[in-house]
């Protein structure tokens, strides 16, 4: 961890106590001058009740001054509880970094200041993240704040807290106020940030048990980031737990982390339809719930189902509808241990593809993936875990998840334009062996690496775990996808006539946007108005995540088990301002 000096410290104090009077006297030339030709400022709800980036001296001066006229900030202060001021390197450029606090006129909100020197010898910000953190009068229960317990210790002869919690999961007497559709790390995070700040909050999941949606993969799987990262809100994975996580081991914590959390779940439960009802500011939901059907009426929907639809891609392909061997999509692969001995051709080169093609090796098939379109690939480590480096300096968790939520996608674009180039250099004998195959590959778009390709379409990249260098020792065969002419009832044939007899076609072709379950569950009205989910839209900023969506009451929570904990928090505070009739009124409602 950087050690805090006085100097910067100073530099921080004095960018602070100019920024809050300029600030408090609405002085838009004043708060211009700083800010460096190149800022950003980030901010997360407490200004725009958005996820809003803001670029350049004048633009960041006007949407503040705009903004505070409502959010009045005060009291804007160096923040002491958190990690020190210090000298850092953020995007290639070494900066003063130090964190902040003030409040506003709902809640109390903290961020990071980045500050350069110039030529001139000027102070300058580069960075501003401001951040609403709570709600006043509606903060955390947890630390000195949390529940006494007297409810239920100490009334001798009647209902004790299993009795109280049994009850309250049930629902036979009230309708709750946020349902949440997913029981994997969004659905969970999501209610332990609800539960925490008092809402009642229902998750339901169509699996037989909490940790399913992992439990039920293939065999094989392991998380590729390092369990340092990975933790959900509140409760941090032991310190003893392997640095890539087992499936199993996930989804047995999972099911731990519900009960240790005690949120309200219904397992073996799906949705079937929903309904909004605008002057009643509520949905009507139907469910299936172990085959018996149940309505709802809660205030707010969270789509906690992942970045992409329950529906799988399955292209069609010449000829595949006349193979007599087996076709499945990657999602119904769990192991490939039937397959020993026999032929497979996996289509797609994504992590799933690889992981696949890995397994049913390993399992003793003779295997072949086909590649459609260039991928980027980068080892494990160093590559794959450096994007998350930040999380391997020892910073509190906290903190940490602030310092990630600072950068701009301008930002991001530059910081993984540099890493993308440091893997090129320290993966470069992997990926001429990949070369020397045939295996095309490429660095994403603005050349960013394969972490901005996962925030851009959800996919296209591969972390190597072994697999990368069983295909360029010739151990997993590799076919281009413009080589197979079509496929016959034995197997493939290639345009050179070949015919390669198969038994088994895994389709590792990903899914539609979830824009398709919306269209599926609340029909084709509310799917038209949201739009697509996930992936950048034009102002730098994840569509429809984390974040009001077109339709009021309904909000989508996704991404990886880092992304899952840093942005509950921040949805959590948006949909309890909702409810408490805090939260402004809606502009495109």
């Amino acid at each position: 961890m950087s050690q805090s000096f006085a100097p910067e410290q100073h530099a921080v104090d004095t960018w602070l106590a100019q920024f809050a009077s300029a600030l408090e006297r609405a002085d838009h030339a004043a708060i211009a001058s700083l800010f460096a030709e190149d800022a950003d400022w980030r901010d997360i709800v407490a200004f725009t009740w958005d996820f809003t980036s803001v670029y350049g001296p004048d633009d960041i001066a006007r949407r503040l001054l705009e903004t505070n006229t409502e959010t009045r900030v005060r009291d804007l202060s160096p923040d002491t509880s958190r990690t020190p001021t210090s000298r850092v390197v953020r995007a290639g450029e070494e900066v003063i970094e130090g964190f902040h606090r003030f409040e506003t006129s709902v809640g109390h909100g903290t961020g990071i200041v980045r500050l350069r020197v110039d030529a001139d010898g000027r102070v300058l910000a580069k960075t501003l993240l401001t951040t609403l953190q709570e709600l006043e009068g509606f903060e955390e229960r947890r630390g000195a704040r949390r529940p006494h317990g007297t409810a239920y210790s100490r009334t001798f002869g009647g209902q004790n807290w299993k009795d109280l919690r049994n009850a309250e999961r049930e629902y036979a007497d009230r309708d709750p106020e946020v349902l949440i559709v997913g029981g994997g790390q969004a659905g969970l995070s999501m209610a332990a940030r609800l539960r925490t700040i008092g809402v009642d909050a229902l998750v339901i999941d169509g699996h037989e048990r909490i940790g399913d949606v992992w439990r039920k993969r293939y065999h094989s799987l392991t998380l590729h980031n390092e369990a340092w990262v990975a933790s959900l809100p509140f409760l941090e994975f032991p310190d003893t737990w392997p640095t890539y996580i087992p499936k199993d081991k996930l989804a047995d914590w999972f099911e731990f982390y519900a009960e240790a959390m005690e949120l309200n779940t219904w397992t073996s439960t799906r949705l079937v339809s929903g309904a909004y009802d605008e002057s009643a500011s509520q949905w009507t939901v139907e469910l299936d719930r172990d085959g018996s059907k149940v309505a709802l009426r809660p205030r707010h929907v969270v789509m906690c189902t992942g970045s992409v639809s329950g529906k799988p891609k399955m292209p069609r392909l010449p000829g595949l509808e006349g193979f007599t061997g087996e076709v499945l999509h990657s999602s119904h692969y769990s192991s490939g241990t039937q397959y020993a001995g026999r032929k497979a051709l996996v289509i797609g080169t994504g992590t799933s593809g690889h992981d696949v093609a890995q397994d049913l090796h390993a399992l003793g098939s003779e295997v072949s993936i086909v590649q459609r379109n260039a991928t980027t690939v980068v080892s494990l480590e160093p590559s794959g875990v450096s994007v998350y480096a930040l999380y391997s300096q020892g910073l509190p968790l906290e903190d940490a998840d602030l310092i990630a939520a600072g950068n701009s996608f301008r930002t991001l674009i530059a910081s993984n334009q540099l890493l993308a180039q440091k893997m090129l250099a320290d993966d470069a004998e992997l990926l001429e062996r990949l070369h020397a195959v045939g295996f095309r590959t490429d660095i994403g778009e603005d050349h960013t690496g394969f972490h901005l390709k996962y925030n851009r379409r959800g996919g296209g990249y591969y972390i190597n775990v072994g697999c990368s260098d069983l295909i360029a020792d010739g151990e997993v065969g590799l076919l281009q996808h413009d080589e197979i002419e079509r496929f016959t009832p034995e197997g493939v044939q290639l345009r050179d006539g070949t015919v390669t007899p198969l038994d088994l076609v895994v389709m590792a072709t990903g899914y539609s946007n979830q824009q398709e379950d919306v269209r599926q569950f609340f029909g084709d009205a509310v799917a038209d108005a949201v739009g697509p989910i996930w992936g950048v839209d034009d102002r730098g900023e994840m569509r429809n995540m984390w974040r009001r969506t077109a339709q009021p009451g309904l909000w989508f929570h996704a991404g990886s088990l880092a992304a899952c904990r840093m942005n509950s928090k921040y949805l959590a505070v948006q949909i309890k301002a909702d409810l408490e009739k805090i939260a402004p009124a809606r502009e495109n409602a």
